[in-house]
């Protein structure tokens, strides 16, 4: 008979989720080892092994619970647009906020997810890029909705591109306490997608 789970279990799985991540950011997923893991854990590799069977295994939970949350964040987003009756112009403003706040704590799952997805497994793997695809096509959706005379079927794919290349990378250089705030950043991203689609004046033009 299997012994239970303890109270802490999941728990603990996401804390090791956590340091993985970080592990994964600084070394690389092939660089890392359970053992780095689980030193930066403050554990032994065999108390890691209670938890994970594998590196791989730790890679997945990971992905797999991090594509989960921004698919979440699409969901509660059209929810809160609705629940306020916002604009679908505000509605758009609003998930590009949502994203942005989830990238300032989830930059270390974030590398991860642009840089690792293909260690995983064929199945694994198509899992994940499913969830990045249905991410995409909810950006798309919003993006359509907000501009409807200017996102077309010819450019709705470059323009969609267009904005996860300003907010995807900005845990290379954005940085929580500096000069500018994810917040103040994601009001310039807003700005520059209204002023850029709606055909307004850039400022200071």
């Amino acid at each position: 008979m299997a012994r239970p789970k303890s109270a802490t279990h999941d728990l603990k799985r996401d804390e090791i989720l956590d340091v993985a991540a970080r592990c994964f950011a600084l070394q690389s997923f092939p660089a890392a080892s359970m053992n780095d893991i689980a030193t930066a854990f403050g554990t032994s590799k065999a108390r890691l092994y209670h938890y994970y069977e594998s590196k791989e295994a730790i890679l997945f939970d990971l992905l797999d619970r991090y594509t989960q949350r921004l698919l979440a964040l699409i969901g509660e987003s059209e929810a809160r647009a609705q629940r306020k009756n916002l604009s679908e112009r505000d509605a758009l403003s609003e998930l590009v906020r949502a994203f942005l706040a989830e990238y300032e704590t989830s930059a270390t799952r974030h590398v991860a997810l642009l840089s690792d997805t293909k260690f995983l497994g064929d199945v694994q793997r198509e899992l994940i890029l499913n969830r990045q695809r249905d991410v995409v096509a909810a950006f798309t959706r919003f993006l359509k909705r907000a501009y409807p005379d200017r996102v077309t079927p010819a450019n709705q794919t470059a323009l969609t591109m267009m904005v996860f290349g300003m907010i995807n990378w900005t845990f290379t250089w954005l940085r929580p306490g500096g000069t500018m705030s994810y917040s103040a950043f994601a009001d310039e991203v807003v700005d520059v997608l209204e002023r850029g689609l709606s055909g307004a004046p850039v400022r200071g033009l």
